[in-house]
């Protein structure tokens, strides 16, 4: 089995399961990027009882009860999915280890792994809901996102991860500087072509939005790599997903930033909306 090449992206990947298929993109992205650059693999499934609780006495006010056998049950299902994964991953060269826990809630329960493993990198699902708009993300994926100290890609139910066009949204700020960091390294590792974006909201904007990407070509003639550049009009979050779609680019690399409210970190909302609304995989950079 390989060992991760000095030169590897990510050398240590956290992949999150709860076993149905918007997870499979997830795990097929993980063995992918593995296979590709040496990566090692932490497959993590987070079990949380809301649910299967019993009375001990139902015509009583006694206090519930969790049901320890359901639980055992679950825990061993999921013990015994994640060894049949690890032996595949063996099969192919991929070095897979297994871990299950249990809590309240499963974004928590990533963060916990988050601390203790410390990944590079954290592959999810979307685990996606239509609204009457645009398409939302599932909490725990937004949840883990804005806590993540660490990158964090989202892959569509039934998307393949490719690295071959990566697009990069930038609008000149300390997050948008990190993802561009982050998407040279990338196109010079995975020998990817490069697209930039940088979106115009209105005619005012296109003077802003030009000395970004001519920012952006600056820095990639630098590092002797090709940049195809593009200023797209309207919201931020449309302009990316559209040229992404027109350029046909096989990943979107944004910025996250700041927070937000009193109890928890949230990404920002072009982001969120990216990856809501994204056909394809999308990266989200956290900067350090």
């Amino acid at each position: 089995m390989s060992a991760a090449s000095p030169s590897a992206p990510f050398p240590k990947i956290l992949v999150c399961t709860d076993g149905s298929p918007d997870s499979e993109g997830a795990i097929s992205a993980a063995l992918n990027l593995a296979k590709t650059t040496g990566s090692t693999i932490f497959l993590l499934e987070v079990l949380f009882y809301l649910a299967g609780y019993e009375l001990q006495a139902p015509d009583t006010l006694a206090p519930p009860i969790v049901n320890m056998e359901l639980m055992q049950a679950q825990e061993t299902a999921v013990r015994e999915r994640l060894e049949a994964r690890k032996a595949e991953a063996a099969g192919e060269g991929v070095v897979l280890t297994p871990r299950v826990r249990t809590g309240s809630s499963a974004y928590e329960g990533i963060l916990e792994e988050v601390g203790e493993s410390q990944p590079d990198l954290i592959i999810m699902g979307r685990h996606g809901y239509t609204g009457l708009t645009r398409l939302l993300m599932g909490s725990v994926t937004a949840r883990v996102i804005g806590h993540s100290p660490c990158d964090v890609l989202v892959v569509p139910r039934e998307v393949p991860l490719s690295f071959k066009r990566l697009l990069v949204a930038s609008d000149g700020s300390p997050f948008s500087e990190a993802a561009w960091t982050k998407a040279l390294l990338l196109a010079k590792t995975m020998g990817s072509a490069l697209i930039g974006v940088s979106v115009a909201v209105s005619d005012r904007d296109i003077p802003v939005a030009t000395k970004v990407v001519r920012g952006l070509e600056a820095a990639a003639s630098q590092q002797g790599i090709a940049l195809d550049t593009m200023i797209p009009m309207g919201r931020p979050e449309e302009g990316i997903v559209k040229a992404a779609e027109f350029k046909g680019a096989s990943l979107i690399i944004v910025g996250s930033h700041g927070r937000t409210g009193l109890k928890r970190l949230l990404m920002g909302s072009v982001a969120e909306r990216v990856i809501g609304d994204a056909k394809c995989p999308v990266l989200v950079v956290k900067k350090k």
